[in-house]
């Protein structure tokens, strides 16, 4: 039977999209699903301090907008993403949260929430049990294992014992299990110690932000016989991972057919221009606004990612700056040590182990010997491969089968046959 569905999406951390906004994928997706009929609302905090927020002087803001109803909770905003003030602001949020008055709002069908901050389970749970609906635990960030392998804490460390409780907490109570990262089952098959089903919605572009015209074509392949330029875009910090990259530069300094470019700001930067500045084949490239790193993309031939070995990554990733890399229409080199996706699925480029220069040199050089026709008829590869499977449309409707299995969209006579 067709009807609309009334859905909550719960996260501290989800915002309109708008330059570099953290948030902005829970966003298109509930902007979708309202599009698709869905009555939406968005219940989030003030305190994401990677996006613009409006200015609460009450406990709750309600803004209508996109055909989503947002509801913004005035919470604690701690100073620095990485400090005892984040942790104080999620515990602020569900306070906030659990005195909300739900009264006020359509009754749900469905109730998403969604990591980070990982307690909002807790808060989900008495929301399932009050409203007698169904719970989704989306996972974005996988903690407290986060903290473990990249924040320095060990496993025996009081709050990483609290969070891994919650965690269990989530997976065994849920209705729904969904993770942005493509393996996510394995890791909740280890916490739980049995299987449970696990669906897929990963990270992905709206289409309203993307022109219809095909990708700029590469420079190589305009003027053939001009170096090959690599480039990586991104934030150059202490999980960027960009030592390999820059001592591949070092090792290649003498190829003049090889150039580098490194667009973006960070803790790092000035230590890397000193360390580099003897490197003459690599240039360092300011930050530019979100709407224009596709511009600078097109300066580039071929593009890097990079992350450290981390138990986090067995699990899959789901980047923005993957969807920004194949959206250029450019091949990608990735240095990542984890479960392969996208890059391998749309056969647009290559991975070698993390960490691992003479493998990224060697794959440097291999790149740089190909006609620049063939690197360009790479990099289509992955531009064609996400406008076919990572629209916010698609996966609204691949999370309307999660949510709702065997129901049709609203306004559709037929039913799916999938069971999700």
């Amino acid at each position: 039977m067709s009807s609309s569905k009334t859905i909550w999406y719960v996260s501290k951390y989800v915002a309109p999209p708008q330059g570099e906004s953290v948030g902005g994928r829970g966003y298109e997706l509930m902007r979708e699903l309202a599009a698709l009929g869905h009555t939406c609302v968005i219940v989030t905090s003030d305190a994401n301090h990677l996006a613009e927020t409006p200015t609460l002087t009450e406990p709750v803001l309600v803004q209508q907008r996109d055909g989503l109803s947002v509801h913004w909770l005035r919470t604690f905003k701690a100073a620095t993403a990485k400090s005892w003030q984040r942790i104080v602001s999620w515990l602020h949020f569900e306070w906030r949260l659990s005195r909300l008055d739900t009264s006020k709002l359509p009754a749900p069908d469905a109730v998403i929430v969604s990591s980070l901050s990982l307690l909002t389970v807790v808060n989900g749970l008495v929301l399932k049990r009050r409203h007698r609906t169904r719970l989704v635990f989306e996972v974005r960030d996988i903690w407290p294992l986060t903290l473990v392998e990249e924040g320095g804490f060990t496993p025996a460390n009081p709050l990483v014992r609290a969070l891994g409780m919650v965690e269990r907490l989530g997976y065994r109570r849920a209705d729904v299990i969904v993770g942005t990262m493509p393996a996510l089952g394995k890791h909740v098959r280890e916490v739980l110690g049995e299987e449970r089903e696990v669906h897929c919605i990963p990270m992905g572009f709206s289409g309203r932000a993307i022109p219809d015209e095909p990708a700029p074509e590469p420079p190589a392949a305009r003027s053939a016989g001009g170096p090959m330029v690599v480039g990586y875009a991104g934030t150059v910090g202490i999980t960027n991972a960009l030592e390999s990259f820059l001592e591949a530069a070092r090792s290649l300094r003498d190829e003049p057919g090889i150039r580098f470019v490194v667009i973006g700001d960070g803790p790092l930067l000035a230590s890397f221009k000193e360390q580099y500045a003897d490197v003459g084949s690599v240039s360092f490239v300011p930050k530019v606004p979100k709407d224009r790193v596709a511009a600078e993309l097109d300066t580039c031939d071929l593009l890097y990612l990079s992350t450290y070995p981390s138990k986090v990554w067995e699990f899959g990733q789901s980047l923005n700056k993957l969807i920004d890399y194949m959206m250029s229409g450019r091949p990608i080199l990735a240095s990542f040590s984890g479960h392969h996706s996208m890059i391998n699925e749309a056969d647009c480029g290559s991975f070698v182990p993390a960490g691992d220069t003479d493998a990224v040199v060697a794959e440097l050089r291999r790149y740089a010997a190909m006609p620049p026709e063939e690197r360009a008829a790479i990099g289509a590869r992955g531009r064609t491969w996400l406008l076919e499977h990572r629209s916010y449309e698609r996966l609204a409707r691949d999370y309307h089968e999660i949510l709702f299995p065997g129901t049709s969209l609203p306004g559709v006579g037929v039913e799916h046959s999938s069971s999700a």
